[in-house]
């Protein structure tokens, strides 16, 4: 019987997380649906954004080619699609393509073509061989702003606002609050369809406040989380990032709760060596109603990344527990 899950987020950690799942399908007999945030507005994916309007691809882009087909025609599309133009030496400003993805360039374009983001992302995972399908949490494009103390480290105590996915994600300041622009945008109605059908949600691993908690801030979609019949699921970071410095483990467990507060999880999947102590970690876990899974998820090279065959190996008892 298949197992349908749907991860959400954005970025490195979505890849992590959909290469982690890859692994899992045929133990599992998974279908895979990725739902990406549409907030980011630095590098090619800003640019293409500012210049071309329509949704920011570069997320979109990671996430298609985590799940693309092992055919080696299709691998080789999938590095194609991960190809970025490297500067022409004594072109100077002039060279447009120099920073730009080659995928994030044919996803603008069928975006263009077909006038309609899901369907470009359809034909985009059809010419991957994508083993699963990946939606955008809104057919339009959203920006993310946050209110931040200490963003000036001269001024520790001043709490000012701070605009942009990437300049939030990169402040070392302490976010207090989140919001996106739009307040309420309009929720892919695609990815709506496909939590209500779940079986599970998987919330992380990826930048909290700019690729995990945007999601619950889309009206349509924090409704069909909460009323999902799916089982939950939380994979924790390995280390915090700048935007998360002053973030405890168990307080990115206390931020979900905080943005939604109706959300009620039944696992959280961390790293026994990231997560010290425990005890803080099973309280905010248990806050949720979820039971904490403590398993090595790691790259075995010390640094803090997922590796996808062992996530793929945790996740399977979780996800395959109660079939």
């Amino acid at each position: 019987m298949t197992m349908r899950v749907v991860a959400f987020g954005g970025g490195h950690g979505l890849s992590a997380s959909l290469r982690a799942l890859r692994r899992c399908a045929p133990k599992l007999d998974l279908d895979i649906t990725a739902v990406v945030t549409v907030g980011d507005d630095g590098g090619s994916s800003g640019r293409l954004r500012a210049e071309r309007g329509g949704l920011p691809p570069g997320d979109l882009r990671q996430a298609l080619v985590a799940l693309a087909g092992d055919h080696p025609a299709t691998r080789r599309s999938a590095g194609l699609f991960q190809h970025r133009f490297a500067e022409v030496p004594g072109n100077g400003s002039g060279d447009g393509l120099a920073g730009h993805a080659v995928g994030n360039l044919v996803l603008c374009g069928l975006m263009e073509l077909l006038g309609d983001p899901v369907a470009a992302l359809e034909h985009a995972g059809a010419m991957l061989g994508a083993v699963g399908r990946v939606l955008p949490m809104s057919c339009q494009p959203v920006g993310i702003e946050a209110q931040v103390r200490g963003a000036d480290p001269d001024r520790p105590d001043e709490v000012r606002t701070i605009t942009g996915q990437h300049q939030v994600a990169v402040t070392t300041g302490r976010v207090e609050s989140l919001r996106l622009t739009p307040a309420a945008p309009e929720a892919c109605p695609e990815a709506v369809e496909a939590i209500g059908a779940a079986d599970w949600l998987i919330f992380g691993p990826g930048s909290w406040y700019t690729s995990v908690l945007p999601h619950l801030l889309v009206p349509q979609l924090a409704d069909a989380i909460v009323s999902s019949p799916a089982r939950r699921l939380v994979t924790l970071n390995l280390a915090a990032e700048k935007e998360t410095l002053r973030l405890s483990v168990a307080d990115h467990l206390a931020a979900l709760s905080w943005y939604l507060p109706e959300l009620k999880v039944d696992h959280v999947l961390a790293d026994a060596t990231a997560v010290g102590d425990p005890e803080p970690v099973e309280r905010a876990a248990e806050s949720l109603g979820a039971r904490l899974v403590l398993a090595p998820v790691a790259v075995p090279d010390g640094t803090p990344r997922h590796d996808p065959a062992a996530l793929g190996a945790a996740l399977v008892p979780v996800l395959g527990a109660d079939r």
